[in-house]
């Protein structure tokens, strides 16, 4: 998804995906360990963090984070390993690409399918 972004209105970059059998089943039934991973993922994609959420759903957790040059969300599944998670954002200045791999990191999974989609507006 690399691109020339000089010249564009809007530099819009989303990457998601389903993360298969993580390993980090902490992560997965853990609230604070996700938010904490959202708020480094947002360090690390060099976003402005704005507010993080999280909720115990069931044995799972459903983390949301605003910054302000979009989101960051994670959802969780612990009974079947599975998770999965969102990063879009506005602005040159940022790489969603990084902090979705950091997050990826973090949680271990055996398999990742991932989309990106560039919702730039020339």
């Amino acid at each position: 998804m690399q691109r020339i972004e000089q010249g564009y209105k809007v530099v819009g970059r989303h990457y998601y995906g389903n993360l298969y059998g993580c390993r980090n089943r902490k992560a997965l039934t853990d609230p604070d360990e996700l938010r904490d991973i959202v708020v480094k993922a947002a360090e690390i994609g060099n976003m402005t963090l704005l507010d993080v959420k999280a909720w115990k759903i069931g044995d799972g957790v459903s983390v949301v984070a605003i910054v302000l040059e979009s989101h960051i969300t994670i959802h969780t599944w612990p009974e079947y390993d599975f998770a999965t998670v969102d990063v879009y954002s506005c602005g040159s200045h940022t790489d969603p690409e990084k902090a979705f791999n950091y997050i990826v990191s973090r949680l271990s999974p055996e398999r990742v399918v991932m989309g990106a989609a560039d919702r730039s507006l020339e």
